[in-house]
Order: C-alpha cells, then sequence, then structure tokens
C-alpha cells in the first residue's frame, strides 16, 4: 500500500477529532491522532513510544538516531472546541478554497505533523550523526498535561526543540505565562430590607475587584518589556457569578480571571501578593475568602537571544526572533534541557477560529526550513 501523500496524511489528521476541553462534555481522545502519527512513523523506521497521560489520553515520542544531542519537532495533538454552525465547511474534512488548507488543526496545528512527515522522507537514506525526535503531546488547549507528564518523567530529549505553533514562519523566543485563578465568596444571605441580617458576598467581591484592578496597575508600573506587542502584563476579569434574587443579600459569589506574567515574573509570588490584599477585605466583610487557580500556570518563557537555535532560526527565516502573548509548551521543553523556539507556518489570527486554514503558500518553504533544521542537528557530525 503506497505511503499516503502529504494532503492525505493533512486531510487524515483534521478528521481524526481530538477536542482537549475543561468541560467534560466536549473533551475528547486524542488516541486516533496519535495512532495515525505512530503508523506513518513506524512505516519510515521511527521507534514510538506511546505513553498513556491519563484515561484516553496520550503521548508520543518518535525517535530516528539515535545517541546524545539532536533536535526535537513538538507540537500539540489536540485542538479547541468547535460550533459547526459558525463554519462554511466541515471543520473535520480537509477543505482547499483560494489558495488555502481549511479545517479544524490545519493552522492549529496537527497539520504541521504531516510537514514535518513530508519534509523528514527524503533525508531518511543518510547516515543519522544525532538523533531526531518528533514530539505530539496531549491537552495543550486545556491543562497541558502532555508537557507536564514529560517533565515529571524527566527524560531529556534533544538539545534543541522547535515547536510548531502558528507564528508566521516568524521564530519566537519569548512569550508572557498563563495564569487562570478563580476567588470564591461565601458570605451570609438575608433579606433585603434589612442589611444587618446578613453578608454580602457580592459587596465583598466588588472590593476583591478594585484590588485586583489596583494590583494590575502596580504591575503594569513596574513590568515593562517593549518586544511585546501589548508590553505590559494583563489582568482580565473573566467571568462572575453571585446571587439569585434581588431581595436577597448575595451569599456566594465567584470570579475568574486570567492574569499573564512577563518573563521574570514568578507566578507564585503574584499569588502571594493577591493573598495579602484579600485577607483584609474577608475580615472587613466578614466573608470568607478562597483563592486557588483553576490549572496550575503556563510560566513565561524566554530563550537567550544569543543561543545558538535562536541564531539559527534567525538565519534560516531571515527574522528577528519575537515575543508573543499566546503561552505555548516551551518552557516546559526547556525545563527538559532544550533550547527551544516556538517557529510554525500558520497564523495566530486564524487559530481557534471558524474557518481555520493554513496557507498553501507556506508548505514549501515549511519544508525547506524544517529539512535545513534536520540536516544542521541531525545530519552534521556534532562539534568535538
Amino acid at each position: 500500500m503506497p505511503f499516503p501523500t502529504l494532503k492525505d496524511r493533512f486531510a487524515a489528521l483534521i478528521a481524526a477529532p481530538s477536542v482537549s476541553c475543561t468541560q467534560a462534555a466536549l473533551d475528547q481522545s486524542n488516541s486516533e491522532v496519535i495512532h495515525l502519527l505512530a503508523n506513518w512513523l513506524t512505516d519510515l523506521g521511527f521507534a514510538c513510544d506511546i505513553r498513556q497521560v491519563s484515561t484516553g489520553k496520550f503521548n508520543l515520542l518518535a525517535t530516528f538516531g539515535s545517541g546524545p544531542g539532536g533536535l526535537v519537532l513538538a507540537g500539540h495533538s489536540d485542538t479547541v472546541p468547535y460550533d459547526e454552525k459558525l463554519w462554511n465547511t466541515d471543520p473535520l474534512r480537509l477543505t482547499e478554497v483560494d489558495g488555502r488548507w481549511i479545517g479544524l488543526g490545519s493552522c492549529d496545528m496537527k497539520g504541521f505533523f504531516a510537514l514535518i512527515i513530508e519534509a523528514v522522507r527524503p533525508l531518511l537514506s543518510q547516515p543519522f550523526h544525532q538523533p531526531l525526535m518528533i514530539l505530539a503531546t496531549c491537552d495543550e488547549e486545556s491543562s497541558m498535561a502532555g508537557a507536564k507528564a514529560l517533565v515529571e518523567q524527566g527524560a531529556p530529549l534533544g538539545r534543541a526543540a522547535v515547536i510548531g505553533e502558528p507564528t508566521g514562519l516568524r521564530p519566537i523566543r519569548l512569550h508572557k505565562g498563563v495564569m487562570m485563578e478563580r476567588i470564591d465568596i461565601l458570605g451570609r444571605s438575608g433579606h433585603s430590607s434589612d442589611p444587618s441580617l446578613g453578608h454580602s458576598a457580592l459587596e465583598a467581591m466588588h472590593a476583591v475587584m478594585g484590588e485586583l484592578m489596583s494590583l494590575r496597575q502596580d504591575w503594569q508600573g513596574r513590568y515593562q518589556n517593549a518586544q511585546f506587542g501589548v508590553p505590559q502584563p494583563t489582568l482580565n476579569l473573566g467571568c462572575i457569578h453571585g446571587g439569585d434574587n434581588p431581595n436577597r443579600i448575595c451569599g456566594q459569589c465567584s470570579l475568574e480571571f486570567d492574569l499573564r506574567p512577563l518573563p521574570g515574573m514568578d507566578p507564585e509570588a503574584l499569588r502571594e501578593a493577591i493573598r495579602e490584599r484579600l485577607r483584609p477585605l474577608a475580615e472587613r466583610h466578614q466573608v470568607r475568602i478562597d483563592y486557588q487557580p483553576l490549572f496550575s500556570e503556563v510560566p513565561p518563557f524566554e530563550e537567550p537571544a544569543d543561543s545558538e537555535l535562536v541564531m539559527v532560526a534567525e538565519k534560516l527565516t531571515g527574522h528577528r526572533a519575537e515575543a508573543v502573548a499566546f503561552g505555548t509548551e516551551a518552557p516546559y521543553l526547556q525545563q527538559l534541557g532544550c533550547q527551544t523556539i516556538v517557529l510554525g507556518p500558520g497564523d495566530i489570527a486564524c487559530a481557534h477560529q471558524p474557518g481555520e486554514f493554513l496557507e498553501m503558500s507556506r508548505l514549501a518553504p515549511t519544508l525547506r526550513l524544517l529539512q535545513t533544521l534536520v540536516e544542521h542537528y541531525c545530519l552534521r557530525p556534532p562539534q568535538a
């Protein structure tokens, strides 16, 4: 049976549903994607190691060649949820329109794996002096569970890692962290005609929001990084729920917010600063305040500007390494000893959107870039 073409592989990956979501009703296994990749890579001579992370969730590490060093080409196998009614095409079917390949995961980022395979196939007959590793993780779009499991296992990877998130083929060496947090306030309900009958959780939350916005102003005054399009850390008050009727003192209220720290800002130090602001509010309003992360944070990421990988990527792409506001698995691969950058063919502006696409004009440049990276890190004899 002939090996599937690039377009056939691309289509098969898009057709394999792999939504990861914090809502259990929308969450799906990534098993089909992982086994598609493993079957293709096994046929090409890669040694494939599939590790279960949780029920229905898997990581794949496929290796060609052996020894220390080498290159990791990495990405996540999951997608965000989708609303089919908002798409003009079937999101799980590859559709070609006006020079674009359209489908869920085409840009972010299952399509990257089809391109990796296309790039490396002509190179596999050459001697590999250092290994090539292809890494596909689970649940990047929700909990980062796949990348965190790799860190917990602690096995070193290659000396360089390229994550194919959508960057428009521009190398990224910095991104902000991602913290998603929740504050719950338990007051005491009572009849609204007499405020002394209760302790309003909603009024206490009003004070909490004021403290959060005060902290945001303080942090934005203290921390700046001009390499980012939004040079300050951000704090977004995302959603609030509280109370049940106008004539009852609100007994419960919850707030969820998103905090994006810059490199150099310690997430736990930020949490402690928030806790310090919350403690006197609980006493003043006679309520109980519980503050917890919704998920463990994605740390800020920074790869040094003078690292070999950054300089190689800048030379190959003709672009200086940049910074982005969105989070990736890069800090986790760094923790495993890899010089790491984010560099992929898609555009972030169409990620997580109906009609997600990859420009076909990006296919050939991506293949050339990947082949040159493999030649540099795997086919050349290591320096003595």
